[in-house]
């Protein structure tokens, strides 16, 4: 049973991150601590070749798209205005046309994001700012990540339960027919589904109406963080439930959603088993992470979560990657991609942090602040580059810092006003 939500709130307001690491339900069912175990599945690669280098064009697509999700954070701010308009990266996408924003609630119904159609031309009346290749024939479902408090409780809810690839009548879907593939065995966690359950009835219809307008324009889920789980979840029920196979997702950030049957689901879906994923330019799942970034290590793999495939590694953990910095792992759990930081000291510290966060959360606010201080002081033993906040911004830092609607976005990006420190121009024509 979770604790109060003030008991919540003031341990969130310490570690925003915590609720998301946390993966085990507080109740009498707790399940017994695991060491820690590589635990394959039939697509890990831990002693397989090395990950694949990315094209100028692939990287050039992986930067656009992070940029496409950092206007998501005006949702729920500022906002977002027809045409395409808000105080953020809008203006960078002359092409776009926008059809919908939504903004759920608060608390365990809380999402947001926006839905736009990229028609691949200038909009009538647009200033004639950029050169070259303006946009990508598409329809967009953006989602939003982990933004504030009442986000983070939505990731607290980690108790799994049974997933089917189709809504019930009781969440607002029709009546389920028999899909082609079946999840066997197949868990998710509970916060991520409602999450997506409460911004389908808003989401479903608009993209219904913009798929028989524009039958032959694919679309594309984009997310950050729990934006990310959200999308997969989304893109699974819309190349199921609907049969619709021109379906392509980028996540940055994306947290393990569910247990091994689930990853194996999503591989098979989108065809991530190695076998078929040796062209890297035509994966349809791209799953971005990024050194330090402790979120797609979470929730932890001893409560079931496992990552899967599709996965693209961001090695450098400074703000700008080069092309050089970026390439394709391969299967569920590369060791030379974000993997490796599970069984690192990175990896270890994370899980004492999330045993004394799940300790104190069962504490009232004196003994929470208490503990949770206690594993603060002990981070003068961390190499610096693991601090907290400084994880934190590892988790923002994709291509650009995300996650602040204003002029330019996040301050960390003024100034930038070329890609790729100049090592190939194709990199800043749109920029």
């Amino acid at each position: 049973m979770l604790p109060p939500t003030r008991y919540l709130l003031s341990f969130l307001q310490l570690a925003p991150l915590v609720g998301l690491a946390s993966a085990t339900p507080f109740d009498n069912a707790q399940p017994q601590p695991q060491q820690q175990q590589p635990l394959l599945s039939s697509n890990d690669t831990k002693h397989a070749a090395p990950p694949l280098p990315v094209s100028v064009e692939l990287f050039r697509s992986l930067e656009r798209t992070s940029r496409i999700v950092d206007i998501t954070y005006c949702v729920g701010t500022t906002g977002i205005s027809q045409p395409f308009s808000c105080v953020s990266r809008c203006k960078e996408f002359p092409s776009f046309t926008l059809v919908s924003t939504w903004n759920t609630g608060v608390l365990l119904s809380d999402s947001c994001g926006y839905i736009a159609v990229d028609h691949g031309v200038r909009r009538p009346g647009d200033e004639d700012r950029f050169n070259g290749k303006v946009g990508e024939k598409a329809i967009i479902i953006a989602f939003r990540g982990t933004y504030s408090i009442s986000n983070t409780i939505v990731d607290l809810s980690t108790i799994p339960q049974e997933y089917v690839p189709y809504p019930s009548p009781d969440d607002g879907g029709e009546a389920p027919k028999e899909p082609k593939r079946k999840c066997k065995d197949c868990t998710v966690h509970m916060g991520f589904l409602t999450s997506w359950r409460q911004a389908r009835r808003l989401v479903i219809p608009e993209v219904k109406k913009l798929r028989e307008q524009y039958p032959d324009y694919p679309i594309h889920l984009v997310g950050h963080s729990l934006g990310g789980a959200v999308a997969m979840l989304a893109s699974l029920e819309l190349k199921i439930s609907f049969g619709w196979d021109n379906v392509k997702v980028t996540t940055f950030g994306e947290p393990k959603v569910g247990n091994q049957g689930l990853v194996d689901y999503v591989d098979e879906v989108f065809g991530l088993r190695d076998e078929k994923d040796e062209d890297i330019s035509k994966r349809t799942y791209r799953r971005v992470t990024h050194a330090d970034d402790p979120v797609p290590l979470l929730p932890l793999t001893e409560w079931g979560y496992k990552p899967h495939a599709g996965e693209f590694y961001i090695a450098k953990a400074e703000l700008s990657p080069s092309l050089e910095d970026v390439v394709a792992c391969r299967g569920d759990s590369d060791a030379s991609c974000i993997t490796k930081a599970d069984d690192s000291f990175f990896g270890s510290r994370l899980k004492d942090f999330v045993e004394v966060a799940a300790k104190s959360m069962l504490a009232p606010p004196e003994g929470l602040v208490a503990e949770t201080s206690r594993w603060i002081k002990r981070l003068p033993g961390f190499p610096a580059r693991l601090k907290l906040w400084q994880l934190l911004f590892a988790h923002r830092d994709y291509f650009w810092r995300l996650g602040l609607c204003m002029p330019g976005g996040d301050p960390a990006n003024w100034g930038r006003d070329k890609y790729g420190g100049g090592h190939d121009s194709l990199l800043s024509e749109e920029l």
